[in-house]
């Protein structure tokens, strides 16, 4: 069976590119297709070629990727993939817009419906710079809206990474989706009993992670918070912590396991489609605190893996951390849920059986 794996761009190392990360380790013998890459800044795929679209000649495109919507389908629908009997996108957006073969089959592992488009004034709350062209955005935002929901019928499978996001794609583009949540490279993870005094929060430094929320909290209860992550709020953070939280700026994979490992919990205040560093945490034996809507519902069993506060707000969170710290964790049990659910092995197993390689 000839294979080719899709992803939008790969110009960044987030979430949905660890998951591509791991189907390429998956497949290694699969063709590798995307927009605009950049080795320099995603995800290490060694000496894999990496076919690429007419975008990745376009001067900066790598950096300034997002100023490029309106081109992006039409690039994707240009690329060739006539000779394979499966195609396996991961998409936020455009890859799921690739012609197949008709006797082909299209996989879809949709991280989300097309956020820019559906969810536009939310979206550039993230990108304050993009937020005073709204008007034009709007204008243009109409045409591709219709595209996406043409193009959004090519797959001929939809697997979601949870069940808000299935949801989006049954109301959006009128498709069902099998819910399978995305794992974790367990073996990147280690184990630890012992906790040190500290709490983490490990995420981008944008609005919509509240990590606002988070400090204020921790301001409040004097408890020592690590933050790692880097982004455009990062200065406005600082001000307005106080000498309990440190910023730690990017750290290494090594040290941000090392972290995980041994901090109390890990704290997530953001609505997250699914969120990967809950389930990261857990592998690593520690408690999640998270903000209690989105993927975390998914992935959480409350007082067992974690506690969930039902408000984005300090208040909420400081009562959740003090609920917290009156569980006597059992941190092995915490490791082995994520082990035996958010697994490479569970994963693939489930995805295999759906999508028909044995």
């Amino acid at each position: 069976m000839k294979i080719a794996l899709v992803h939008d761009y790969l110009t960044q190392r987030g979430g949905a590119e660890r998951v591509f990360e791991l189907l390429c380790k998956r497949y290694p013998d699969a063709d590798i297709f995307t927009s605009v890459y950049d080795p320099k800044r995603t995800i290490d795929l060694h000496d894999r070629v990496v076919h690429t679209t007419a975008l990745q000649n376009v001067p900066g495109a790598s950096k300034y990727f997002r100023l490029l919507a309106p081109l992006y389908f039409p690039a994707f629908r240009s690329l060739d993939l006539q000779d394979y009997d499966l195609i396996i996108s991961s998409s936020s957006s455009f890859a799921k817009a690739v012609r197949k073969n008709p006797t082909a089959r299209h996989i879809c592992f949709c991280h989300n419906v097309t956020r820019f488009l559906w969810d536009t004034r939310n979206y550039l709350r993230e990108y304050t710079t993009f937020r005073k062209l709204y008007p034009l955005l709007e204008k243009i935002f109409q045409q591709m809206r219709r595209v996406d929901l043409n193009y959004s019928q090519e797959p001929d499978l939809y697997i979601a990474n949870s069940s808000i996001v299935a949801e989006r794609i049954q109301t959006v583009y009128k498709k069902p989706a099998i819910v399978i949540n995305y794992p974790i490279d367990s073996k990147k993870f280690v184990f630890s009993s012992e906790k040190d005094d500290f709490y983490l929060t490990s995420a981008r430094l944008i609005s919509y992670k509240r990590t606002d929320i988070i400090i204020e909290a921790f301001n409040w209860l004097g408890l020592t918070l690590l933050v790692t992550g880097e982004g455009p709020e990062r200065k406005r953070l600082e001000a307005q912590a106080m000498k309990n939280i440190h910023f730690l700026g990017h750290v290494s994979d090594v040290d941000r396991t090392q972290l995980m490992s041994k901090t109390r919990a890990v704290i997530v205040a953001a609505l997250e489609d699914y969120g990967l560093v809950p389930v990261e945490a857990n592998a690593s034996g520690t408690p999640v605190i998270a903000y209690g809507a989105g993927g975390v519902l998914d992935t959480q069993i409350p007082g067992k893996t974690g506690v969930l506060f039902n408000r984005q707000s300090p208040e909420a969170l400081q009562s959740a951390l003090l609920a917290a710290n009156s569980i006597k964790w059992n941190y092995r049990k915490i490791r082995d849920h994520a082990l035996e659910h958010f697994s490479e092995e569970a994963f693939f197993g489930k995805v295999e059986q759906a999508i028909g390689i044995t």
